[in-house]
């Protein structure tokens, strides 16, 4: 009689599985990059058969975009929770602001890079991209809206001063994968300067002014 005792694998619901696959592809897909994500690197990274990931995700396309929804949407509930706790408007938006620009958020950064250029290519993957910009969006211009009723904040139209703010953000974030430091604080804070100056905020309202030279 064999003295080595076999394992037993925990069998797992579908849901819980589904999720345990996405959540494997979004940490790969934030580290390593969406061509990274395949059938065969997320079935090694559970230790389990590649039959068992297609089962769930036939298409390798599919589970990419998969990963990229789930790790914006984790980011965007960090960044920006739906259920925002006791504090202004203007609080909300400064937290936000110090989380989207500091160096935590370069892999987020480079992963929306990574997937608007696979967009091109890929169907499933853009119509996801395009999913989590709207939500991006609504979920910015909801919180400006809110401080526009509570007169925190001053603009004509939310959803546009909501657009240029991630404008601006996007384009620093552009430079992640170059950028290696140096950057004077006046363009860091630009999404800042943005934002106070589209809804009629004192400068440094939403942070530390830059020290004089």
């Amino acid at each position: 009689m064999s003295s080595s005792v076999q394992r037993k694998r925990i069998r797992k619901s579908p849901a819980a599985r589904r999720a345990e696959i996405v959540d494997a592809a979004a940490t790969v897909a934030l580290t390593e990059g969406l061509e990274c994500v395949t059938l065969r690197r997320i079935a090694e990274e559970l230790d389990v058969r590649p039959g068992l990931i297609s089962h769930y995700f036939p298409s390798a396309e599919d589970l990419v975009a998969e990963a990229f929804g789930s790790a914006a949407d984790g980011e965007l509930d960090t960044l920006l929770p739906a259920r925002r706790p006791e504090g202004t408007s203007s609080e909300h938006l400064a937290r936000f602001f110090v989380r989207a620009t500091g160096e935590a958020y370069d892999a987020v950064s480079r992963l929306w890079i990574n997937a608007r250029h696979l967009s091109r290519y890929r169907p499933a993957l853009r119509e996801r991209v395009v999913e989590q910009e709207a939500a991006w969006r609504e979920r910015l211009t909801d919180l400006l809206r809110q401080g526009v009723e509570r007169g925190e904040f001053r603009t004509d139209d939310p959803e546009v001063t909501s657009i240029q703010i991630l404008v601006v953000l996007d384009g620093l974030g552009a430079h992640a994968n170059t950028e290696t430091g140096g950057r004077p604080e006046a363009v860091t804070r630009m999404a800042v300067t943005t934002a106070e100056r589209e809804l009629g905020l004192a400068g440094g309202t939403l942070g530390p002014l830059p020290a004089s030279p």
